[in-house]
């Protein structure tokens, strides 16, 4: 069997500033705001896939503390992109969980940014190689307990 993902489902409170925050943020484009029996969601992609779908259905703010999604990350090709995405998160009005960019452990050079969308769910944008990038946390992920 092959399997991989497909698209994420993120529960929002506010449909339009969400998608703003995406498609500036990540390069999402939308399809379009949609109403289903007065919810409201959106689908955003890139290239022609569907990469998240907002649902329109919350009140309050991420809970890190339940059973759940504990952070959603994507790839991008090398440090210059994180730090682009970096300047975006700052500009959109994005919380860093740590300052810059960083690496996931002591033993690589894999890193990125950390940081929460409007609702403060939590996002990851990384790479391959951050190079001498610090590490915020010793013993455990940089992903791992933010």
């Amino acid at each position: 069997m092959s399997l991989k993902t497909s698209h994420v489902g993120i529960n929002v409170t506010e449909l339009s500033r969400s998608v703003a925050f995406y498609e500036t943020v990540l390069g999402l484009t939308s399809g379009g705001e949609r109403t289903h029996e007065g919810l409201r969601f959106a689908m955003l992609g890139r290239d022609g896939q569907l990469v998240v779908t907002l649902w329109q259905q919350s009140t309050g703010t991420f809970a890190a503390d339940r059973p759940g999604l504990h952070h959603l990350a994507f790839e991008v090709p090398d440090r210059e992109a994180v730090e682009a995405v970096a300047a975006l998160v700052e500009d959109a009005g994005g919380a860093f969980v740590h300052d810059g960019v960083v690496r996931h452990g002591e033993h690589g050079h894999s890193g990125g940014i950390f940081f929460t969308d409007p609702d403060g769910t939590r996002l990851e944008v990384s790479t391959s190689d951050v190079g001498d990038a610090p590490v915020p946390v010793s013993g455990a992920p940089t992903c791992g307990f933010f």
